[in-house]
């Protein structure tokens, strides 16, 4: 690969160090020596808003010493090269004129229609091309940077901001419901908290971190309630979630209780089948981090809270994590995605709406997984709870759930993976399974259904049926074809995101740890494997990136978002084990600001020009990068040349560092790497 020079904005971003950061890492001292040359770009840029300026310079630097220049050699120079100037703009002038007669007379031949799909591609080129020409000649005044927010949005979740949907006149449905109006697209820039710091590298992240970083109270903190919460303490300017602690055994405890209730053995979920968990209200994710040493990977969602977010604290911690309400709307994910849910006084009332909620649960649970609901309903002693209790209790047992287990508080069912038991119960027993028409496999924020759904797909396979993880990754020739898919190309694409990584990593080390020790003659040291954490795949097609990462041993955790724009590959990527959801570019992702050290786009931006009704621009996408990602976090840009070069363009206005990169295997793609600057406000 060869690479272009980094850019910066016309500011530029200062990353101003914290003398109290000593737990942290300092891989990134001389962010701004990375970057040179801003003298000649200044060159450049004029050259380029005055292209034809050439014609009109004075080249005369040392007239003779009489004031005639009749009869000089150089004079006779001047005027063959001015003559040559102007013939060059001929040329340019006649090569347009006949490019724009040759289009015409292809689009008026009787064989117009042959060449009418190769023709409509070079007139958008050639019109594309036109606007990159004006756009040029303007300048970089045209590009102005983008102001920062206020500070009121440090935490701003667009589509999610209860005031705004109450602003807006959105009073249908519970106020945690996601909305996205006009009123949600941004035009400026989030700013970290006065505090921030970047957060401590994994695995210390997942125990410690900044009490700044996040948006909660010192009393939020000591009155959190359930046993996740409890496991939180204040020390200084940070919170610590003790893995040492007496509260940590009791988590440890409870996930045995869990095991022992379905019948496994050792712990070993895996060998049950299960690899993938929804925990509902997930308290601050400690369940989750518990269970990453047993190899399980855990989605936590919550709904919006602007102060003490289950999801925020959940992934500044490393962990996964998105807001999510289904209290009207179906979750983002396909059927039949998750082995178990899980729900430890997650404050969801399951008896209210007629059991609809525990319909949208069965929908996104495996044959054969699993639903662990921990809460005082379940002990029961008043007429009112009981009568509760006994709601839920019935209506499992109606959508053919069997209670393996209860004690204590925590109750366990197990989804049926049988459909004929749907069939064989009662008339008027239970909701009715989904008509062809609504089971849509991979619904996106539609209306709850009270209808049984899934039970119509190819995919419907028990958990203990699957491959176990981590082979089930790796799927068989047998395993694709549930997808429409050949091995051949899936195994290609695997191939080269294996490559790709290996050129992801030897790029974004240097320029984090460019201050290494290193004696005369030494090697370069290997990247670490944790110098990333929580990645945003923008566009994750089979999920190979994640498969790669994951494979060369990374201690990464990938979102897979698959965009409505293209085609859903939702369903296979979590089947392979992993996490996603289904999103729409032109709205605003379901998270908080700085949640990501990495955002990875592979040609999303060609699928979202491929859309003819594109309800959005380049730029607003953009904005919405920039505040998902962390300070001195990566972007990584993988698409067509005139793309990338467009993409970097706007990069200036966010004040990002941007660099493109020649893609050696193809002449057609180019890398943008960016990166984040470190700016902090200053307090007042």
């Amino acid at each position: 690969m060869s690479s272009m020079p980094l850019q910066r904005g016309i500011s530029g971003g200062v990353r101003v160090s914290d003398s109290s950061d000593d737990l942290r890492d300092s891989q990134m001292k001389d962010k701004t020596d990375l970057i040179r040359g801003r003298n000649s770009t200044d060159v450049s840029n004029l050259t380029l808003r005055f292209p034809f300026a050439f014609l009109f310079t004075n080249n005369n630097q040392s007239p003779s010493k009489n004031g005639d220049n009749n009869g000089d050699p150089r004079s006779k120079h001047r005027l063959v090269l001015l003559f040559l100037k102007i013939s060059l703009v001929l040329i340019v002038v006649l090569a347009l004129a006949g490019s724009f007669w040759w289009t015409i007379s292809i689009s008026t031949s009787p064989r117009g229609h042959a060449y009418h799909h190769n023709y409509r591609r070079l007139q958008e080129q050639l019109v594309s091309d036109l606007l990159d020409i004006g756009e040029i000649s303007i300048g970089p005044s045209r590009w102005k940077e983008l102001e920062y927010c206020s500070t009121e949005a440090e935490n701003y979740v667009p589509c999610f901001n209860v005031s705004e949907n109450l602003a807006l006149g959105y009073t249908n449905g519970d106020e945690n419901d996601r909305f996205c109006g006009s009123g949600s697209k941004q035009d400026c820039l989030v700013s970290p908290p006065v505090d921030y710091k970047v957060p401590l590298r994994w695995p210390t992240g997942k125990d410690v971190i900044w009490f700044r970083n996040v948006k909660i109270t010192a009393d939020e903190v000591l009155t959190s309630g359930s046993i996740n919460k409890r496991m939180m303490m204040m020390d200084d300017d940070q919170i610590s979630f003790r893995s040492a602690s007496p509260m940590f055994d009791e988590v440890e405890d409870y996930s045995h209780q869990i095991a022992q209730m379905i019948g496994i053995k050792n712990d070993n979920f895996i060998e049950a089948g299960v690899r993938t968990i929804l925990d509902i209200g997930c308290g601050y994710g400690s369940f989750g981090a518990h269970l990453l040493s047993k190899q399980l990977l855990t989605m936590c969602i919550a709904n919006y809270e602007a102060s003490g977010s289950q999801v925020q604290l959940t992934l500044e911690r490393g962990l996964p994590a998105m807001i999510a309400s289904f209290i009207s709307k179906q979750l983002p994910y396909p059927s039949l995605s998750f082995d178990m849910l899980h729900c430890s006084t997650c404050g969801i009332d399951w008896d209210q709406k007629d059991g609809l909620l525990l319909v949208e649960i069965d929908r996104v649970l495996k044959p054969g997984g699993y639903f662990v609901w921990t809460s005082p309903l379940t002990n029961a002693r008043n007429k009112e709870d009981l009568k509760r209790w006994n709601f839920v209790h019935d209506f499992a047992e109606s959508i053919c759930w069997t209670l393996l287990s209860q004690q204590d508080k925590t109750v366990v069912w197990k989804k049926t993976i049988k459909t004929k038991c749907y069939s064989a119960r009662k008339p008027g027993v239970g909701p009715s399974v989904c008509s062809k028409g609504h089971d849509v496999e991979s619904p996106y924020y539609r209306p709850l259904q009270m209808c049984l759904g899934g039970t119509r797909s190819r995919r419907w396979i028990p958990i203990e049926g699957r491959t176990r993880w981590p082979s089930r990754s790796n799927m068989n020739k047998t395993e694709l074809s549930l997808y429409g898919l050949h091995q051949e190309e899936v195994g290609e694409d695997a191939a080269n995101w294996k490559v790709n990584v290996r050129e992801y990593w030897s790029l974004l080390s240097p320029l984090i740890f460019s201050d290494h020790p290193k004696r005369p003659g030494d090697e370069d040291p290997s990247p670490p494997y944790n110098m990333l954490r929580n990645v945003l795949d923008m566009n994750a097609q089979f999920g190979g990136l994640n498969s790669a990462l994951l494979e060369a041993k990374k201690s990464v955790w990938v979102m897979n978002v698959v965009p409505t724009a293209g085609p859903n590959h939702l369903p296979m990527i979590l089947d392979r084990g992993f996490v996603g959801v289904l999103h729409d570019w032109c709205e605003a992702f379901p998270s908080y600001p700085r949640t990501y050290d990495l955002v990875h786009a592979d040609n999303l931006f060609t699928l979202q020009t491929s859309q003819r009704r594109s309800s959005c621009s380049f730029m607003q996408i953009f904005t919405e990068i920039d505040r998902l990602l962390r300070p001195e976090g990566w972007v990584i840009i993988r698409d067509t040349a005139q793309l990338v070069e467009a993409a970097r363009a706007l990069t200036t206005q966010l004040k990002w560092e941007a660099r493109v990169i020649e893609v050696e295997s193809s002449s057609e793609q180019r890398l943008l790497i960016c990166q984040k600057p470190f700016t902090k406000r200053q307090s007042i």
